[in-house]
């Protein structure tokens, strides 16, 4: 498995989510065409991320932005 997962959800409800069930995020993307790209820093936390956001994975191939720098301080 991977520990990234592409989410039909708005970015702080990303980072709600993960602060909620103790999940460290280890890059975040909002995607051009709406959603967040998320990375976890491992794969258990992934596999709980994947759980806890399961109705609102997107499946397949998504469209990023070639270049987006992220504030990791909120992140905290």
């Amino acid at each position: 498995m991977t520990r990234a997962m592409n989410l039909d959800l708005p970015e702080q409800a990303v980072i709600d989510g993960c602060r909620r069930k103790g999940i460290t995020i280890s890059a975040l993307e909002t995607l051009p065409a709406g959603g967040t790209h998320l990375v976890c820093v491992t794969i258990e936390g992934a596999d709980l991320a994947r759980d806890l956001f399961k109705q609102a994975i997107i499946a397949g191939r998504v469209r990023r932005s070639s270049f987006q720098r992220i504030d990791t301080t909120r992140l905290r």
